[in-house]
């Protein structure tokens, strides 16, 4: 058997950076055979510059809004930004599927083998029968009003069910904390055992004033959809007070956004999640800046050893689909933060949210990960100018 040898000037390993003395070895999938010192591995070693890396983790992305790309303005606050999604995400069926290839082709190009993507529809099946990346499909569900739970739950596990008889792996995961009623978290909460689920949270700062005093923008947004709120009745706790507990069955569960969360959330978090679960913060900056103009409280987590994973949002809410870009803003942002940890959010991390670590996110032998090189690096430096070189 044949084997490919690959060096670089660093060798991140899913855990650790090393240096140019360690050599991959992989087979011509793309297994990983074994992390070698270079005295030991012979002649045709593939030489280049950078970081060699495991493929990326893409811990949130809604997909299937591809084509509201450039349609939504930027920092228009949450609110709106919500009202915008629900109200303009129709288009030509057509359309909404060529944008779903391209955001595909794009995170490929940009070295991501596997997704956390939400789904409020079956749209993106299509594409992702083909294979090209490993996604763990959240199937969305929301639904404020008490009496329309039954219904909102029935179209969701139409929806899950054309997952799963295409053997893609899915659960089926609530919105947001503003957006579920108690009756639909009854509905859904036996769902979660074994599973990862994802949730938003507290994307911006009324949402925890909402649910202390019932005050606040998101009335603003219910009156803008029309829909009565009179039944609620604030609840003299923040957010994750609120709903934190339902999460309980789950296996992983992924809190995304954070963007005002605070220690006295993480207290809670930690004294009321089971003692196997495991939490993960996913940081989704850029998105975060174009929504809210406002970045997560990153020091908070670090400071606390929070497992920490990135996502890119949509391409409503970004740019592009592109966790090195996400990194080199938080990078530009808190420029104390190693590279080593900025790369373990973007694999490990990211694999373990998804129970997927068993086939990405580190050179372990016998997993198939992907090999991607960050260019363009200032010795182990993340820079403006790195970019990613999918290899395998």
């Amino acid at each position: 058997m044949r084997y490919r040898k690959w060096k670089a000037d660093y060798l991140f390993t899913g855990e650790k950076l090393l240096t140019n003395e360690k050599i991959l070895i992989t087979d011509f999938t793309g297994e990983i055979i074994d992390i070698i010192d270079e005295k030991d591995a012979g002649e045709e070693i593939e030489t280049y510059k950078g970081i060699l890396c495991p493929g990326l983790v893409n811990a949130h992305c809604h997909l299937e809004l591809s084509h509201l790309k450039n349609v939504i303005p930027e920092k228009t606050g949450l609110v709106d930004f919500v009202f915008k999604v629900v109200s303009e995400r129709y288009f030509a069926e057509e359309e909404i599927l060529n944008a779903i290839e391209k955001g595909e082709e794009e995170m490929l190009q940009n070295g991501i083998v596997a997704v956390g993507d939400i789904c409020n529809y079956s749209t993106t099946v299509s594409q992702k029968i083909k294979r090209n990346v490993r996604y763990y499909n959240f199937i969305e569900i929301s639904g404020w009003l008490p009496e329309i739970a039954d219904a909102r739950f029935e179209k969701r596990e139409i929806a899950f069910e054309k997952f799963r008889k295409n053997n893609l792996m899915a659960a089926i995961v609530p919105h947001a904390p503003y957006s579920v009623s108690e009756m639909l978290w009854k509905k859904i909460t036996p769902l979660f055992t074994g599973k990862t689920v994802t949730i938003h949270n507290q994307e911006t700062a009324d949402e925890d004033l909402f649910f202390n005093e019932g005050k606040g923008d998101f009335v603003r947004m219910f009156e803008k959809m029309s829909i009565d709120n009179s039944f609620f009745k604030p609840k003299k706790m923040g957010s994750v007070e609120s709903y934190f507990k339902n999460l309980s069955p789950a296996k992983s569960v992924i809190l995304v956004h954070n963007t005002f969360t605070k220690q006295a959330d993480l207290d809670f978090i930690n004294q009321h999640k089971n003692e196997d679960q495991l939490i993960s913060f996913c940081l989704c900056p850029n998105a975060n800046l174009y929504i809210e103009n406002a970045l997560p409280p990153v020091r908070l987590f670090l400071n606390n050893n929070c497992n920490i994973v990135l996502g890119t949002d949509s391409l409503a809410s970004n740019h592009q689909l592109d966790i090195l870009a996400e990194i080199k803003t938080i990078a530009k942002k808190f420029p104390e933060i190693k590279t080593e940890t900025l790369l373990k959010w973007a694999t490990i991390n990211g694999a373990k949210a998804l129970q997927m670590e068993n086939e990405f996110g580190s050179f372990d032998k016998g997993k198939k990960p992907g090999v991607v090189l960050i260019e363009n690096t200032e010795r182990e430096r993340i820079i403006p100018e790195s970019r990613v070189n999918p290899l395998i």
